[in-house]
């Protein structure tokens, strides 16, 4: 059986078992608490030298960064539900917010989250709270016209942004101005599948 290697309150963690959820995949849990060091050590770094998580093992398979196991996941299961699209602009378009999962999101909405739950943090609370604002228009403003993200239906890059996005609260960040970005949440929610993050 696959094993997942994540932490419960990791919102990159959340996001994988989030899609293998909704496909319906059973796997292994394998539940790291990083306050014994483990994923710092040599076992642990033998199969993801990044000592991070998550971290998909297969048999042979290991694929680690959430986004690619979302990649991975989306495409090995091919449920017509989540398979990727072939089309050159569709699947630009998936990559596109995979990105800014990666990126915009992990520097604002993921890191307010992790100062305030962190504490002492040598995160800039002030430039974490301006960058988590900017991306959140942005994404409200994406909205504005759809119900989801990309395709008119839900995708991995809805599943690889909401994490961070509905937990912003955490951060003392309110989406009071960002009602496209509520709604989309709570569109989210209600997909099939659905499982809080706390579920283990």
């Amino acid at each position: 059986m696959p094993k997942l290697y994540y932490t419960p309150l990791s919102g990159h963690s959340y996001k994988v078992r989030l899609l293998l959820s909704f496909l319906r995949v059973s796997f292994e849990p394998a539940v790291l608490d990083f306050s014994t060091g483990y994923h710092k050590s040599a076992a642990y770094l033998q199969i993801n030298p990044l000592g991070q998580v998550p971290l998909w093992v297969d048999g042979e398979v290991v694929v680690r960064d959430s986004q690619a196991i979302l990649v991975y996941l989306a495409q090995h299961y091919a449920d017509p539900a989540w398979l990727l699209p072939t089309d050159a602009l569709e699947l630009a378009k998936i990559v596109q917010w995979l990105s800014v999962a990666a990126n915009e999101i992990t520097h604002g909405p993921t890191q307010v989250r992790g100062y305030w739950r962190k504490q002492p943090s040598t995160i800039d609370i002030d430039a974490a709270t301006k960058r988590t604002h900017a991306i959140l228009k942005i994404i409200n403003d994406h909205l504005a016209t759809r119900q989801w993200l990309e395709l008119e239906r839900p995708t991995i890059a809805d599943v690889a942004c909401f994490p961070y996005i509905s937990l912003v609260h955490e951060g003392k960040v309110s989406l009071e101005d960002y009602p496209h970005v509520q709604a989309w949440v709570e569109r989210f929610k209600q997909l099939d599948g659905y499982i809080p993050l706390v579920s283990a």
